[in-house]
């Protein structure tokens, strides 16, 4: 049975204001064969995803999240965007499914039209009121840079992962907190393909930030260890100068086995 879209906006507010009053869960860790098709396992084996030095297998550790009923709320609801915005529906729940459905734009869409089809689905799933009131209340400073890193800790580890605000090299002169370090991200992690990351993710997020809260952002992915870093104030370099983009996908990329086509990242 497919899942149903929840309520727009005040519920989901509604949600935000009362989920994080409980503790986060951490995640448990189990070393796992990182298959975009698979599920997980207990045993030791190497995920054959590729590093930068070229080798071609490494052992990884996978992530297991249990999910409370906040996170299963949000993540619903993103997936629900995602599909509403792509006409493509899918049966499965949960993180499954906002997966299956980032796969389905991936394979249906070329890559500039996974990426507004991304910046439509987060539209529909974030209050416009409420980011154009954010806009106004918080214009670009110190505070506004450091409050985004740690509201993003926060209300987003059901998205990405375990995350830590970390100081960032001087900007005007002055260290700030306004980088947002992501351990090892979920989405990365749960796709395997750095295609998906970079115009799935990173690209429409840079630009729905910068366009709703008019504060630039760049996501810089560190594709060895999944890990990737949020910097609150900082301009990303353009597509062909950002390392990101000169990157081959991993072995078992989720696109290319699963669905046999190029990754394009």
């Amino acid at each position: 049975m497919e899942a149903k879209l929840v309520p727009q906006n005040r519920s989901v507010l509604t949600a935000l204001a009362a989920g994080r009053r409980r503790p986060i869960r951490k995640p448990g860790i189990v070393a796992v064969l990182t298959s975009g098709a698979g599920r997980i396992s207990t045993d030791q084996s190497s995920n054959g995803r590729r590093s930068t030095t070229g080798t071609a297998t490494t052992l990884t550790e996978r992530t297991v999240y249990n999910d409370n009923w906040f996170d299963r709320i949000a993540i619903n609801h993103l997936s629900q965007s995602v599909q509403a915005a792509t006409g493509l529906r899918n049966s499965k729940s949960g993180y499954e499914s906002l997966v299956e459905a980032a796969t389905a734009v991936s394979r249906n869409s070329n890559t500039n039209q996974q990426r507004e089809l991304v910046i439509q689905a987060l539209d529909k799933a974030f209050p416009t009121p409420i980011l154009s009131l954010m806009r106004r209340m918080l214009p670009q400073s110190k505070f506004t840079r450091e409050f985004f890193a740690a509201f993003t800790t926060v209300f987003f580890v059901w998205l990405m992962g375990p995350c830590q605000v970390k100081e960032s090299a001087e900007i005007n002169g002055k260290a700030e907190k306004n980088v947002v370090h992501i351990k090892k991200c979920r989405f990365l992690e749960e796709t395997n393909c750095i295609g998906m990351c970079t115009n799935l993710c990173k690209m429409p997020s840079q630009t729905f930030i910068k366009n709703t809260l008019g504060m630039p952002v760049n996501m810089v992915p560190n594709f060895d260890d999944m890990s990737c870093e949020m910097i609150f104030g900082q301009e990303p370099p353009s597509p062909s100068d950002d390392p990101a983009f000169k990157q081959p996908c991993y072995k078992l990329c989720k696109a290319n086995q699963k669905h046999r086509t190029k990754c394009d990242s």
